[in-house]
């Protein structure tokens, strides 16, 4: 599990996956605050732009008798609130999934909540999304919300973002209004990652700019949502990335046959080549790649295959095969960017565990540096963190683990961090800095117990939670800083 599977989704009603066009599905996300529209927008987008039966028509036209909105026959979102306690208090609580076709391309549209109490939802629904429709109401601009779910949308890794400017026609269709929208949320986003962003003026109840152009803006000679759609290339891989493949599971017969199955996560390997499990050095020449239908020559990103070896490796389920040439990083201490899903607070002192794609290492010690400020979306000195907070944070494991840093390879560089105890996801985030593993202890390593530590360094700390947090950073700052001198050091508080 990894932070594209934070949590077990419901699918509400998805449908069939279309099939009449070949290629992958083009995933989109729509977010942003409570009551901006969303659902209507999406539902406007269906209604316009795909094949829905007459009798779905029919009910939904007649469902829509007694929550028309100015003056419309049609509440559009009925088509995405799919649970009765959605449609009772008209706002969007599950993840809802729907797939629609155009002549040119297929997609899945993916319609998270926009409240703030469901924002592990919203998280879990990024985390498969290729491109991001994030909505804000013309009358009001960016909110807190819209904000949250901007930053979450770039630790996810989503590069694309449309900024749908919805409900035009309650502003008379200003330029003015849009333009300040647009203005105000890209100077806020030059923090992100983000690599392409488009506004788009609309009005999801009208139609306007969603699936066709619009006659009341003139002044906008932009795509409308659908057009952009249509055309947008969603494909967000470096080109020549190295070779990851997370080992899912070891495979042996009764004969001497042994393969290391997977999905290739990054890059492309081929018969011939050599490959190394990066935790442990050892390396093998690649003799077969096997799959359900036959062997393949190579293979690439998202092929699940099965790689057997001319020798051996003593390697199992967690394991990262790589190119030699370029391997992940084996680090025992990381610092990440997260976002805390957990109803419990974090707690220094609860146990947790790091799952990596495949893996799952201990977590020794963790402390929050810093929160993310959802006003100026600046990082804060922090701590502590809670639910739906966005977190700094340093996490010492207690092995060293085959990893990528995020901004490198997405997919070898994110995390969840799962309650030891239970197993439950309490966050899920990306690897921004990792250090290589600590050595064993031994006559030359220095080890740093609670005990020493408290005689000197931290001997102004008591036992509060934010002075064991405390007590955890700098532990961790002194490893640091003596480790980057050439001496080797242990932590074990």
């Amino acid at each position: 599990m990894t932070l594209a599977a934070l949590t077990e989704e419901t699918v509400l009603d998805p449908g069939s996956t279309p099939s009449s066009h070949s290629g992958a599905i083009v995933r989109l996300l729509t977010c942003g605050s409570v009551d901006d529209g969303k659902s209507t927008l999406i539902g406007r987008l269906l209604w316009d732009a795909s094949i829905i039966s007459d009798d779905q028509r029919a009910a939904v036209v007649s469902a829509s008798q007694n929550r028309a909105v100015n003056g419309e026959k049609v509440d559009f979102s009925l088509l995405l609130d799919g649970l009765q306690a959605e449609r009772e208090q008209g706002i969007t609580i599950d993840i809802a999934w729907r797939y629609f076709e155009t002549a040119d391309r297929r997609f899945m549209i993916i319609d998270s909540p926009g409240h703030e109490q469901y924002t592990r939802n919203m998280a879990t629904g990024a985390s498969h999304a290729d491109i991001a429709i994030l909505l804000v109401d013309a009358r009001h601009g960016a909110k807190r919300q819209t904000r949250r779910h901007a930053a979450i949308c770039d630790l996810v890794g989503i590069k694309k973002v449309v900024l749908a400017v919805n409900k035009m026609d309650l502003i008379d269709w200003s330029e003015e209004t849009f333009r300040a929208i647009e203005t105000n949320f890209l100077k806020m986003a030059k923090g992100f990652g983000f690599t392409e962003i488009v506004a788009i003026p609309l009005a999801a109840v009208t139609g306007d700019n969603v699936a066709r152009g619009s006659a009341h803006m003139d002044w906008y000679d932009g795509p409308s949502l659908l057009e952009y759609l249509e055309d947008v290339d969603p494909e967000i891989e470096v080109e020549g990335a190295p070779f990851r493949m997370p080992v899912q599971l070891v495979i042996r017969d009764a004969g001497d046959f042994r393969g290391y199955a997977g999905s290739v996560a990054s890059g492309e390997i081929r018969v011939g080549e050599r490959i190394v499990d990066a935790r442990s050095g050892l390396g093998a020449v690649l003799r077969r790649i096997s799959t359900m239908d036959g062997d393949l020559p190579a293979a690439g990103k998202g092929d699940a295959v099965t790689l057997v070896l001319d020798t051996d490796l003593d390697i199992s389920r967690g394991a990262v095969l790589s190119e030699a040439a370029r391997r992940p990083i084996t680090a025992d201490v990381i610092e990440a960017r997260l976002v805390w899903l957990g109803d419990t607070p974090f707690d220094p002192e609860m146990g947790y565990l790091l799952r990596t794609a495949t893996d799952l290492s201990p977590v020794t010690s963790m402390s929050v540096s810093a929160l993310v400020d959802f006003e100026t979306l600046a990082a804060t000195p922090a701590h502590a963190c809670g639910v739906n907070d966005i977190a700094d944070c340093r996490i010492l494991l207690g092995r060293s683990t085959a990893l990528d840093l995020f901004a490198d390879l997405p997919l070898t560089g994110n995390f969840v961090l799962v309650n030891a105890i239970d197993g439950a996801t309490v966050a899920g985030g990306i690897i921004t800095w990792a250090q290589s593993g600590a050595p064993s202890v031994g006559d030359n390593v220095l080890v740093l117990d609670r005990a020493l530590l408290a005689r000197g360094l931290c001997s102004d700390l008591g036992d509060s939670p934010a002075d064991r947090a405390e007590f955890h950073r700098r532990a961790q700052e002194t490893a640091i800083l003596l480790r980057s001198v050439g001496v080797p050091v242990l932590i074990e508080i």
